[in-house]
């Protein structure tokens, strides 16, 4: 069985900022972002998982989560998420 590589977007909402991450264990990864383990997004808690993105290849992941975090990254994540509200 392969690993999926996750790429992942998380709001704040406390700020109703995005966070954009990877993982290869989306649940624990989850669950230390919720338990303030995370030193980027420890005082921006609560978050809510918006966005998930797999990938068999580590290195589309990688190279996913680093246009996600460019200007046109975060334009795609802005029109891909217009519905979702903090």
């Amino acid at each position: 069985m392969k690993i999926m590589h996750c790429v992942y977007v998380l709001r704040s909402l406390k700020d109703g900022n995005l966070y954009v991450g990877r993982t290869e264990n989306l649940a624990k990864r989850l669950e230390e972002h919720q338990k303030g383990r995370v030193k980027s997004t420890k005082e921006r808690r609560p978050l809510r998982l918006v966005y998930c993105e797999a990938s068999n290849n580590i290195k589309d992941a990688v190279h996913r989560e680093k246009y996600l975090k460019t200007a046109w990254g975060k334009r795609y994540l802005k029109h891909r998420l217009k519905y979702d509200s903090a």
